[in-house]
Order: C-alpha cells, then structure tokens, then sequence
C-alpha cells in the first residue's frame, strides 16, 4: 500500500519505473546548455529532471586549507576547495524558474533537491511537486523535517546511512507529515562500481520500512538500474549530460542521451518482465504447442502390424500422442493400415 503520485506520475510497483534525469552541475554555469539538457532529458523519455538548490555559501565556507582542500587522489574534484566545487556546480537561483518551465512544457515533472531551509524555501514558491534529500543530508534532521512539513511526496538518498540512521530519517519525516515517501539505495562514491552496488538492499528496504524504495545510481552505464527494478526498485535515479566529453564537476558519471533512452525503455522491459509466478503455456504460447514432438509414424505400417522403434518415432510437430507414451505403444498392434507420416492416437491402436 506504499503506492502514490507525484503530480500526475504514479509512482509504485504496479507501473513502469519513475526514471529521474539529474542535472546536478552539469550546466557548465550556462543557461542555454541547462535548457539543451531540459531538451534531450524529455526526448530520451526520462519522467523528470532534477537540480540541487544552493549557494557555495549554503553549503560550506570560502577556505581553502585543511579539511576545506579536497586531496583525496581516487576524487574527481582532488586538488580544488570545497568552496570552488560548488561555485562551479551550483545552478544559479534564477535559472531554476526558466528551466522547470521548460521541463513542463515537454511533459515531464521538474524537482529539486535542497541543501538547506532557505532552498527549501525558495523553491516552494516555484510550486514544486516533491523534494529530494541528498545522500550526504540524509542525517541532517531539521533538514528533513522543514521538507516533509511541505506534504509533499518526499524521496531520500541512503547513501553511507546504517539503518539505525536510515530508521531516524524515516521517523523524522513522517513524524513531521510525509505520507509518501521513496528511499533510494544509493553508494556515494563517483562514479560507483557495480560491486559496491549491493541492490539486493532494495528488496529489504521495501521489507524494513513499507514505502516505495529504487535506487539513486553513480556506476556507469545501465545495467545496475535495470537489475534493481527486477529486486523491485519503482524509483531510477540517473546523472545525465549532453556529453561527457564536454566536461564538468559531474561528467564522468553522467548518462548521455542515447544512454538515457535506454534506461527508459530497458527498465520499463525488465518491469514488464517481471509478471507474476505462472506455470504452463500462456495465451501467445498456445500456438506454439505445435512444435513440441509427439509420437509419429515414420515407416508405412499394414493392418495389424507391430509398432516398433523403426516405425514409430518422436519428431515434430505435436499433433501426436506424448512422446512419454512411447514405452507404452511400442509392442501393440494398429488396427488399421498407417501411412507414413501418420500422428499416433489410441483409438488406432488394438
């Protein structure tokens, strides 16, 4: 029963999955790249597009030393200030408001992600239909608490969150109103690798908590999302750009369009696969029945005769009697002459 809509969008099990294109900052701090990327998200099928909403300011201090300069080796960002990264990778307050436009306009629904009050604010006077806590918020409780105050639908990020911490976040939100809620597995690492994905989590987030669960997806290419749907993810998450090419702070993990088109579709196939537990021929398989072998004459047979392994044969096509009858016709006797090519049925046989 943890089946909701955002907006006009149902968001559950019994539905294709809810695939999210995230923008994030791969804008490249250009307006007319952000609404190319709004463009190639609707025609790639993607549901909705996402922004983070904030300000380096919001976010941390302008300092560069210390636990402010990113040295980590293996991150995409080493070498720059925590500061200069979101300088680069914020998109600016009033771009949101033409890029949500724009989304609408090509039919799909436009959301955010906000990183502190004044975001969650500043974007409940653009109507926005749900909200979204990042991985690295996800214990930041009055966060939570002013979004889910909203009402609005409320999807969360559990990356590098324990389930006592993931617990804490749920009790937050719906103590303070969120009826619809979706966590999303998540590993917060850039780009993910697909053995750190542990997607079987999906299915015991589901089981734990009793909201939708999907999955928030940094590994490339598609092949994780689409197996998260089969373990019943109903929520795709997806960085998405023009090219990767082209640089910028979230490139490397990014799907570009053609990609993105094919999660649509394949995610969409792998949800259709699923069905149900179903035993025996389904209605298109009907007409294949045919092709099964049955037990047919293979040599003339005169009245009389005995049916032996050089007579009687199991081939196709299945108009026969089953071929595991076989040790059971082989030794009678026909009641009539056989032409080659005959199907085997008992009221021939004496």
């Amino acid at each position: 029963m943890s089946a909701f809509k955002i907006a006009n969008r149902q968001i559950g099990l019994d539905c294709p999955p809810f695939v999210i294109a995230e923008m994030s900052g791969n804008h490249n701090q250009s307006l007319e790249r952000a609404l190319e990327i709004v463009e190639a998200a609707a025609a790639s099928g993607a549901h909705a597009l996402k922004l983070q909403t904030y300000t380096p300011d919001t976010m941390t201090l302008d300092l560069d030393a210390g636990e402010f300069h990113i040295e980590d080796p293996n991150s995409l960002w080493t070498g720059t200030s925590l500061y200069r990264l979101y300088e680069e990778a914020h998109t600016p307050w009033d771009w949101h408001r033409p890029i949500f436009e724009r989304a609408r306009e090509l039919g799909m629904l436009a959301f955010s992600t906000p990183f502190d009050e004044t975001a969650v604010d500043f974007l409940e006077t653009l109507d926005v239909p749900a909200y979204k806590i990042a991985s690295f918020e996800n214990t930041d409780l009055p966060l939570i608490r002013r979004v889910a105050a909203t009402g609005k639908p409320l999807i969360i990020s559990t990356g590098m969150a324990t389930v006592a911490e993931i617990d804490e976040a749920v009790r937050t939100a719906r103590m303070a109103g969120c009826e619809q809620l979706v966590l999303l597995k998540c590993t917060s690492s850039y780009p993910a690798s697909p053995e750190n994905s542990n997607v079987r989590t999906i299915a015991h987030l589901r089981e734990l908590f009793g909201c939708e669960v999907g999955l928030s997806d940094h590994t490339m290419g598609t092949g994780a999302a689409v197996a998260a749907v089969a373990l019943g993810a109903s929520v795709i998450e997806k960085h998405f750009t023009l090219r990767r090419a082209d640089g910028g702070v979230d490139s490397a993990f990014s799907l570009e369009p053609e990609e993105m088109k094919a999660l649509v579709v394949e995610s969409a196939r792998a949800w259709q696969a699923l069905g149900h537990v179903a035993y025996g021929p389904t209605q298109q398989e009907r007409a294949s029945s045919i092709f099964r072998r049955s037990l047919y004459v293979v040599r003339d047979i005169a009245a009389g005769e005995t049916l032996t392994a050089e007579n009687v044969r199991a081939i196709r096509p299945g108009m026969g009697l089953s071929p595991k009858y076989l040790d059971v016709v082989l030794g009678t006797k026909v009641r009539q002459p056989l032409k080659r090519g005959t199907p085997l049925s008992w009221d021939i046989l004496k």
